[in-house]
């Protein structure tokens, strides 16, 4: 029988430490789905907008899954400039009129929904899923742009900021539907 090992000595994993752990991953995940936090929430809903979250909840058919990806992405990065859960975008699968579409939502809980080198990613592996498997894209686009801060680190790479658009008219030429709601 195989157990599960994590300590140096070798020794199994206990069941009560397997439940601490799972209680802190739980606890993580539902503070990373929170976006910037209750004040940045609060502040969303004070000027009348609603969260990424919420929005995608609207747009999605009353009682279908939505299946997010890399909620963890940008986990413990950029500290320094407070951090960026998620990477400040909201990205996954879920079903409109029927038909699963790929959704991302700029998350303004998060540094006003900016663009973080991390966040490119994030929106470049839902496109990339997307296109993959012929999915409509839906932005729920509610965002300050590039980080500016970071800017150096936006463009530089082949996978950068301006990768998202080309994949943009990639998608309009092989016929994927595209909606960008702002």
């Amino acid at each position: 029988m195989t157990t599960a090992e994590t300590r140096r000595d070798r020794r199994p994993l206990a069941e009560p430490d397997l439940r601490d752990a799972t209680a802190r991953v739980l606890a993580e995940e539902a503070r990373l789905r929170e976006g910037g936090g209750p004040d940045a929430i609060a502040r969303q809903h004070a000027k009348g907008r609603k969260t990424a979250r919420e929005r995608i909840a609207a747009l999605i058919d009353p009682g279908t899954d939505f299946l997010e990806l890399g909620l963890w992405a940008a986990y413990q990065m950029y500290e320094e400039w407070g951090g960026a859960p998620g990477a400040g975008v909201v990205a996954g699968i879920g079903t409109v009129a029927s038909r699963r579409v790929m959704v991302v939502a700029n998350d303004a809980t998060v540094k006003a929904g900016a663009f973080f080198p991390m966040t490119i990613k994030k929106v470049l592996r839902a496109q990339t899923i997307a296109g993959q498997n012929h999915l409509p894209l839906v932005y729920l686009v509610d965002s300050s742009g590039v980080f500016l801060p970071m800017q150096d680190e936006v463009f530089p790479d082949e996978d950068d900021f301006g990768r998202i658009f080309r994949n943009n008219a990639v998608f309009s030429a092989r016929g994927i539907p595209q909606f960008a709601a702002i």
